[in-house]
């Protein structure tokens, strides 16, 4: 997860499903999302989690759109963009993104 490009993007497995989490400082909606992410991934081992602090990426978040912590975007492998939420989604929201994404 920590890994990044050199234009500061995240370096992604090109067959995952893709799982991008924008978080902020003292986010307390952040941490149940990183809880649902986390089980998803488990569940659904095709996925890859990112998180982003929108603070320090703020070049991806403003490419993103992103308005509000926390936002989950799900993309498929080539990076089309299934499923957003802004706020904590569901574990069902997100498994029902990712079997889109496929």
């Amino acid at each position: 997860m920590d890994s990044t490009s050199p234009v500061g993007r995240p370096v992604i497995d090109e067959k995952a499903v893709r799982l991008t989490l924008y978080t902020s400082a003292f986010c307390e909606p952040c941490m149940q999302t990183r809880a649902v992410l986390a089980e998803a991934a488990r569940l659904v081992p095709q996925v890859t989690v990112t998180e982003l602090d929108v603070a320090r990426n703020m070049e991806s978040a403003e490419a993103d759109r992103i308005r509000v912590t926390p936002t989950v975007i799900v993309s498929t492998p080539s990076g089309d963009e299934v499923f957003r939420a802004e706020g904590v989604p569901t574990l069902q929201q997100v498994l029902v993104a990712a079997a889109k994404a496929v």
